[in-house]
């Protein structure tokens, strides 16, 4: 079921969250290596073109949250985990990113793969 502009925006000024209950198991701890994906989608993504392609460790689990990308196209809600994930900034930026900088992203399980 997708949700209208209006609707939206009434949810979130009434501190709706995107939180699930229920979703599936985690597939990543604090401490995993794992790669973004490297895809182009179509439609709506939260996944930053920066990160893509990229490698970075798992810094925390969030829990369960709708997946972004489904229900804004109205395919469903697609419960799963969120993770925070710590990229360097020379994994980001090459050779001129600072060697002591990192940048945590929050990145959706279905972005990630294990490395």
């Amino acid at each position: 079921m997708a949700i209208n502009l209006v609707q939206a925006l009434g949810a979130a000024l009434a501190g709706a969250s995107s939180r699930e209950a229920e979703g599936s198991a985690p597939r990543f701890k604090a401490g995993d290596e794992v790669v973004v994906l490297n895809i182009n989608p179509s439609g709506h993504t939260r996944m930053p073109r920066y990160i893509r392609g990229k490698q970075g460790v798992i810094d925390r689990d969030h829990g369960i949250f709708v997946f972004p990308d489904t229900f804004a196209s109205g395919t469903g809600k697609k419960p799963q985990h969120v993770y925070s994930v710590r990229f360097t900034a020379r994994e980001l930026w090459g050779p001129q990113g600072n060697p002591k900088d990192a940048l945590l992203v929050d990145v959706w399980d279905d972005y990630m793969e294990p490395r």
